[in-house]
């Protein structure tokens, strides 16, 4: 017996294509995981290279061979979290949301296909990373680099973060109304505010607090097993936890938002 597979509601489809497009029809949305593929084959080489295998007196569980690895995470996290809030927070700077919400009258699927659409095209800008890093240390990291477990959770749990930040970054464009406001917001508290805050609640004495904040619990979630001597950083799991629940929160808040205030 063949089972049929449920037919997606015609107004969940018509949203759903409406924000695919914002991406697939702009020369960037393409370019942008180009560059974070190529941005991790080459970082990825030329660490491979240089650095070594994981050693029990390493802070990188994973060897200073995958620094590359990591540093295109950076790159697809911080260009998944910009490309979210410009993709939301771009529909009050060109006044375009009042013929968005006309074309679709329901807020909540409004709401849901953004934060979806973010949160698959974060996925895709990790993914071009992750396969790019993953070239490189197949190409010249493969005598040094544990193909193991470890590794696996630093790939999905570089997966998460960039979904995690992709949906933080539309939340902001729908919760601030403004593109630079949303991106501005993003930066100031990675670059600025949180680091800020580590020096803050180290000085106090309750260092752990640090484990609470987003920044915390995104290196937590991506750099699986290292780090074990910083107070700021909680375990992989918790991590991933604390970092999910940010993502929650600024979602709820900005579905709120929406629901309350006219387009």
């Amino acid at each position: 017996m063949i089972l049929a597979l449920p037919e997606v509601p015609v107004a969940v489809r018509r949203a759903a294509y409406s924000e695919i497009r914002r991406y697939s029809t702009r020369r960037s949305g393409w370019m942008l995981a180009a560059i974070c593929a190529a941005v991790g084959l080459v970082t990825t080489l030329v660490s491979a290279h240089t650095g070594s295998g994981p050693q029990s007196s390493g802070q990188i569980a994973t060897g200073t061979a995958t620094v590359g690895l990591y540093l295109a995470l950076i790159v697809a996290l911080v260009a998944s979290a910009v490309t979210g809030a410009l993709s939301t927070g771009g529909e009050y700077r060109y006044e375009s949301m009042p013929l968005t919400a006309l074309f679709i009258p329901d807020r909540d699927l409004l709401f849901g296909a953004k934060l979806a659409v973010a949160a698959v095209y974060s996925l895709v800008l990790a993914l071009s990373a992750e396969i790019g890093a993953a070239l490189g240390l197949l190409a010249l990291g493969r005598d040094k680099v544990d193909f193991g477990l470890r590794l696996v959770g630093v790939f999905g749990g570089g997966l998460l973060a960039a979904i995690c930040w992709g949906v933080i970054g539309a939340s902001l464009g729908l919760l601030l109304r403004s593109e630079s406001l949303a991106v501005l917001a993003i930066i100031g508290w990675a670059v600025v505010a949180e680091p800020l805050l580590w020096l803050i609640v180290k000085g106090i004495g309750i260092a752990g607090v640090a484990v609470l904040l987003p920044d915390s619990a995104t290196i937590g979630t991506v750099a699986v097993g290292s780090f074990t001597r910083s107070s700021f950083l909680a375990p992989s799991a918790a991590s991933a936890v604390v970092l999910v629940l940010w993502t929650a929160a600024l979602g709820t808040l900005s579905w709120w938002y929406l629901r309350k205030r006219e387009a």
